[in-house]
């Protein structure tokens, strides 16, 4: 890998995306080589929880500006279709990731932090979609993401002013879950992965399909939905355990 990193420590697989001359901008060879990671830790089916951050002092500064100047509309598509495609992938994953906000997360890089499920980030980082200032929008899922998240009127204000935002505002908007300092992000961030790599996999699993599956169903379907999940997962090895280390005051064995 040329700008992907891969360090596993306690279980936990930490990705860093490496590309410091250009602020880890997402180009298509990095994002090919992302894909092919995420790939990859999902057919092994091995890791509970990921970590995914970035180089020096950016996250992800964007996508690569350079390239994208050169291509047309279907260049520009096929672009955003793979970025879609790789987001969708970690969106719906069968591991919990955890995107840790070093720096700069511009446009693309803010939308690969928003495909994550948390995000922690450094006090000095700063998030934002500046593609108005290009004459663009955001094409890797901010204008449906963030919305989602944040809600219509804040995701509007931050898409249509392309303007940056410290990690004190992202947190006010709920767009980062805690804020750290920067010699404590990776501290902070492991102690999080660590606490949910000692839960069971399949109920992270389902947990995560249950939420994300409910943000498009009604509230009767997804509480409906929530007591399937919540159904299926009785009389499995995993609760078995579970709930017999409790009775027997030990820590379970996942």
């Amino acid at each position: 890998m040329k700008y992907i990193k891969q360090e596993l420590r306690d279980g936990i697989l930490a990705i860093t995306i490496q590309k410091p001359e250009t602020l880890n901008a997402l180009s298509g060879e990095v994002l090919s080589e992302l894909e092919e990671v995420v790939d990859s830790i999902s057919a092994s089916d091995e890791h509970k929880v990921v970590i995914l951050t970035g180089d020096g002092k950016a996250f992800v500064a964007g996508a690569d500006i350079a390239c994208m100047s050169k291509y047309d509309e279907a260049s520009a598509l096929e672009f955003s279709k793979l970025a879609h495609r790789i987001f969708e992938k970690i969106e719906n994953a069968n591991f919990i990731s955890i995107a840790l906000i070093n720096g700069f997360a511009l446009g693309g890089g803010l939308e690969l932090a928003l495909s994550c499920d948390i995000r922690y980030a450094s006090t000095k980082a700063k998030l934002g979609f500046p593609e108005v200032s290009l004459g663009l929008i955001p094409g890797f899922g901010g204008t449906q993401r963030l919305a989602r998240l944040v809600g219509v009127g804040i995701a509007s204000e931050w898409v249509y002013s392309g303007e940056m935002f410290s990690a004190e505002q992202s947190k006010s908007f709920g767009v980062v879950n805690n804020i750290y300092e920067p010699d404590d992000l990776f501290k902070e961030g492991h102690r999080l992965a660590a606490s949910i790599h000692s839960r069971g996999k399949q109920a992270l699993i389902n947990a995560k399909k249950t939420m994300r599956a409910g943000l498009n169903l009604t509230l009767p379907q997804g509480l409906r939905l929530e007591e399937e999940k919540f159904s299926s997962l009785f009389g499995k090895p995993e609760s078995k355990e579970g709930m017999g280390a409790f009775l027997e005051k030990r820590k379970p064995n996942f």
